[in-house]
């Protein structure tokens, strides 16, 4: 194929103002009851007019460029369900049936070919070379220009060299124009470890006409990540986030950012300089019109601030290993009347040194144990097993370790509990986990053998002295297990029926996510009914009203109440003390209820979790319940 020469209306319409792009295409295929065992591209030829259908609600909505249903019509991901052989026919028939949808709506919209990752990882740790990589993008980007979109939106990349390698295919046979937009983590830093400024200054030199952010993170952190880009290249730039964090209710995965929500941060992120703004997973046709109002009647500046990030440092100490009896400071703390625990977050690499300085402030300030997080939101953090051993040797804490079961079938996940209990573990909080695609690794699959319930069965036959065959493991272990509980969970009938399950499984004690809203809480535990295992109510101490925002609407499994988000917005520079002071009417409404407290810091600020400990241990002794 040689190169095609096309018009370029698309840097046209640039020159016009800021364009409004659709949202989640695969968001709507899954609401309408595709599956993602289907294909969702596969729907180009399995559902052409339901395809069309969502092109004509983005476009009824507002959006000004849509795009092709074509995110994973590679050879690589089409394989896997039998269609490796359709990509250059699912490729031109999603420009087609795009081109298809503009044209019945009658409205002069822009289509662009979508084009994802391959899903596998490139050489050195896949097969998969840079040169056959391009060739992979050449195919699909063939199909796309076949069927006559306007340009190519490259997108949800998280390593640089993959699209570079996409870039290279598109330039070598047409001159469409080009969006090349990366994926990044919460810390703002790409899977792979480049930075905004980073990957700004890389595809400013490959010569993409615009450069970008999707998918992965929430408006707040888009928002950041345009921001520092534009310091750096005077090139277009595009932002389409995801709409918050998902969270899993009834068994589906929805958004938790409202149209409002998102269309605030639309153009909070047009002022900051993006030229071209839409949506990623989760985001609806009731999202794109929201930001289409938005954009068509916003006025003057808006004032960001990036909330201050604290870190806690110190060198590390020279590691030891070796198994040890871990004292079962859960246990002597719940019997005592008030157990506490803060959470902490194992390194993003190698380096314990800011988890354990945070441990060591928070065993300084009165903590009875942490608790090590497993990889939650689906990033790839020091196994829970390593740090929780480490704070053990290292600082003389406890730790109840989160175990998910998205990472380990039936065998790992029995291998490991059994490895936890040898090194003196004695408290496990059984989790679900996040699915892999909504985190640093999209290509990633779950294994899911077993889900929290079962995990739950797994560990109390462990403490009968048989593994989940039967086959007797000698002594009995003697783990605690901990259940979570979520009292604000949108479908609050289904969330309590899992519970119930969790405590017919075998569940010893409960953790419960951050709450806001005593009369709520109260409400829940009335609905629990009486239970013998000990509560522990979970606090997440609000930094400000950005970060109460946050928390809101892009934190799953969390919600605030009016009051408390208009408190924070009051609070301005105060909002660190405001948001203690709001956990501290929450714990002296409800502790009475509970055996104990579970302090979530954002984050990753140890201090406030300390202070708060330090009012804890001040009050007058006070008679708790143990469930």
């Amino acid at each position: 194929m040689s190169q095609i020469r096309t018009s370029r209306p698309f840097v046209v319409r640039l020159q016009q103002g800021p364009l409004l792009c659709d949202g989640g295409m695969g968001t709507q295929l899954y609401a309408h009851g595709v599956a993602y065992e289907q294909g969702f591209e596969h729907q180009n030829l399995a559902q052409p007019a339901l395809v069309e259908r969502i092109h004509r609600a983005y476009l009824a909505a507002g959006a000004e460029v849509i795009e092709t249903n074509t995110f994973g019509a590679n050879a690589l991901k089409l394989a896997q369900h039998g269609l490796a052989d359709k990509v250059l026919e699912i490729n031109r028939a999603g420009a087609r049936i795009a081109r298809a949808a503009r044209e019945v709506s009658g409205i002069d919209a822009l289509v662009a070919g979508s084009v994802g990752p391959l899903g596998r990882l490139l050489e050195p740790y896949s097969d998969i070379t840079l040169l056959q990589a391009r060739a992979l993008f050449r195919q699909v980007i063939e199909g796309l220009v076949e069927g006559g979109v306007d340009l190519l939106i490259l997108e949800t990349f998280s390593d640089l060299r993959e699209i570079t390698e996409a870039v290279r295919a598109a330039r070598a046979i047409c001159d469409v124009p080009i969006v090349a937009q990366m994926t990044f983590t919460e810390e703002l830093f790409t899977p792979t470890g480049q930075s905004p400024e980073g990957v700004a200054q890389t595809l400013d030199r490959i010569g993409v006409d615009m450069i970008g952010v999707n998918c992965s993170v929430g408006p707040q952190s888009t928002l950041q990540i345009v921001e520092r880009m534009a310091r750096v290249t005077g090139k277009p730039l595009s932002a389409q986030p995801n709409a918050g964090m998902p969270e899993k209710v009834a068994g589906r995965l929805l958004y938790l950012s409202s149209p409002e929500y998102m269309a605030e941060y639309a153009v909070r992120i047009v002022q900051a300089g993006a030229r071209l703004v839409g949506g990623c997973c989760g985001t609806t046709p009731a999202h794109i019109a929201a930001m289409a109002t938005s954009l068509a009647t916003a006025t003057g500046a808006v004032d960001v601030t990036t909330p201050d990030t604290v870190v806690v440092t110190e060198p590390p100490g020279e590691l030891e290993f070796g198994a040890a009896e871990l004292p079962t400071a859960l246990e002597n703390a719940l019997q005592s009347g008030l157990a506490i625990s803060v959470e902490l977050a194992p390194p993003r690499g190698a380096n314990p040194a800011k988890m354990l300085a945070g441990a060591r402030m928070l065993r300084d300030a009165g903590v009875d144990v942490v608790n090590i997080t497993d990889g939650a939101m689906a990033r790839v953090r020091m196994s829970t097993l390593a740090a929780g051993y480490l704070v053990r040797q290292q600082v003389g804490l406890e730790a109840i370790l989160h175990v998910t079961t998205r990472d380990r079938n039936m065998m790992a996940l029995q291998a490991d509990l059994l490895g936890a209990h040898a090194l003196g573990v004695r408290a496990i909080l059984a989790l679900t986990g996040d699915p892999p695609h909504t985190g640093d690794y999209a290509h990633a699959k779950g294994v899911y053998d077993v889900d929290s319930i079962g995990l739950i069965r797994i560990l109390s036959q462990l403490n009968q002295g048989v593994d989940v065959a039967g086959n007797a493991i000698g002594k009995p272990t003697n783990f605690l297990i901990g259940a979570a509980l979520n009292p604000t969970a949108k479908d609050l009938d289904w969330e309590l029926d899992r519970f119930a399950r969790k405590l017919e499984a075998g569940a010893t004690f409960v953790m419960t996510q951050p709450v806001y809203d005593p009369e709520l809480f109260v409400n829940v535990l009335g609905r629990v009914g009486h239970i013998r295992v000990p509560i522990l109510m979970g606090v997440m101490p609000l930094q400000s009203y950005r970060n109460a925002e946050f928390v809101h609407n892009e934190l799953p499994g969390v919600s605030l109440t009016p009051e408390v988000l208009a408190r924070m917005h009051a609070a301005g520079s105060d909002g660190q003390a405001e948001g203690l002071r709001i956990a501290q009417e929450m714990l002296q409404a409800c502790l009475h209820l509970v055996a104990g407290v579970y302090i979530m810091p954002a984050f990753q600020r140890y201090e406030p979790a300390a202070e708060l400990i330090r009012l804890l241990r001040s009050r007058p002794p006070a008679t708790v319940r143990a469930g």
